[in-house]
């Protein structure tokens, strides 16, 4: 429902703008109002499923993300885009008490917006740091590395014409760079830049420099805690690279071939899927049986009831269900009136559950959402999405 009267209607390909997920709706509006003041269109949503549905239909320049939100965690939310390569160079600024900020920056949100707010400039300001990001296309990528096969390997990599890449082997050179202010991220080698320095050489940036430690020795240990960095490790030159642009907000249509089969590659393993539980709901024992036998290459368990009673029978009593993908068609109770009851369980509120329908009528994904559903799919179901729905909400 279009409660804070945004732009959806009117918004055409080419247009900048920005989806606000807020559940307070006269907050929603001031942030709506802000938007358009810097030229964006804006669209509104106080829900994390229907903003996730409105990423997906719309791509916005940019999004605000509210914390708490009635049918997810917003931090839920942060994930799944941040996990799906079609969505998660959009930068995000999340709308939270102060406590969240250093999670947020480690999510990979690119601005934050303390609750409660202020006054009117504070908003503005965050909002203009969010649109002046998304609207400078060119990005500073800072390689703090000796020369050799895996510099050069990154730097290929990541080449584009959006992003300009400065190397340094040099620890002076690289923190004098870092003082200069115009590196969105930096990759360094392992040990070669002390933490205090580096620190020091950061104590002007508004917000956390991105750091990828290119550790291919897995010597580094885990990172010291300080607020104007967010630290990550890669013991490969892809997962670098992938790292690289998670940070840069940089999508992936815009690399070379190579470097895009690549990240594609990284990002297709099984290994997030292996172990853990997925119910199959459904009445047909073919269609069981069919995603049964997909999951079960890939690792995960499977647990399957035929209606919506034993469904919530399993949900209730077995702990070990990671995700559920939910029949909309079933007799007697269908997908719709199962997961409402299963969102009433204290084990059913954070479960994740997509819907699976087989005929995509027009309605179906909102009635979907508002019973429960974080995702949504239509038979017959494209195996690919499916997997990216899956690891989209098992990744961590």
């Amino acid at each position: 429902a279009n409660e804070a009267a945004d732009d959806r209607a009117d918004i055409h390909p080419g247009d900048r703008c920005m989806l606000i997920v807020e559940n307070d709706v006269a907050f929603a509006k001031v942030l709506l109002e802000a938007v358009r003041e810097q030229g964006f269109k804006g669209l509104v949503s106080g829900t994390g499923a229907g903003a996730l549905a409105m990423a997906r239909d719309f791509r916005p320049t940019a999004i605000t993300l509210d914390i708490f939100l009635p049918d997810m965690q917003g931090w839920r939310v942060l994930d799944r885009l941040k996990a799906d390569l079609s969505t998660r160079h959009i930068p995000v600024c999340v709308v939270s008490t102060d406590e969240a900020r250093a999670r947020a920056y480690e999510s990979g949100a690119l601005g934050f917006l303390a609750k409660p707010v202020a006054s009117r400039e504070l908003v503005e300001g965050a909002l203009r740091e969010l649109t002046d990001f998304a609207a400078r296309g060119r990005r500073n990528l800072l390689l703090a590395m000796p020369a050799g096969e895996a510099r050069r390997a990154l730097a290929g990599l990541l080449a584009c014409e959006d992003l300009e890449v400065r190397e340094s082997a040099a620890p002076a050179e690289a923190l004098e760079r870092l003082r200069s202010g115009d590196a969105d991220c930096l990759v360094a080698q392992a040990g070669l830049l002390d933490p205090e320095r580096l620190a020091e050489a950061l104590e002007n940036r508004p917000r956390p420099l991105p750091v990828v430690v290119y550790d291919p020795d897995g010597t580094a240990g885990r990172p010291q805690g300080d607020d104007r960095v967010v630290q990550r490790a890669a013991r490969s030159v892809e997962r670098a690279a992938d790292l690289a642009c998670f940070f840069l907000h940089r999508p992936l249509e815009g690399l070379a071939d190579p470097a895009r089969r690549a990240l594609e590659t990284l990002h297709s393993s099984s290994s997030v899927l292996a172990g853990r539980t997925a119910l199959i709901v459904d009445d047909d024992m073919r269609n069981i049986f069919a995603l049964a036998t997909v999951l079960h290459d890939e690792g995960m368990r499977i647990a399957s009831a035929n209606n919506g009673r034993e469904a919530i029978r399993l949900v209730t009593e077995r702990a070990d269900i990671d995700i559920v993908l939910m029949d909309i068609m079933m007799p007697e109770m269908d997908g719709i009136a199962t997961m409402q009851e299963i969102r009433k369980l204290p084990r059913g509120r954070d479960l994740p559950m997509v819907a699976v329908t087989a005929k995509a009528m027009k309605g179906d994904r909102e009635r979907c959402i508002q019973a429960g559903a974080w995702d949504y799919l239509s038979k017959p179901v494209d195996m690919p999405h499916l997997m990216t729905v899956l690891r989209g909400w098992l990744h961590r």
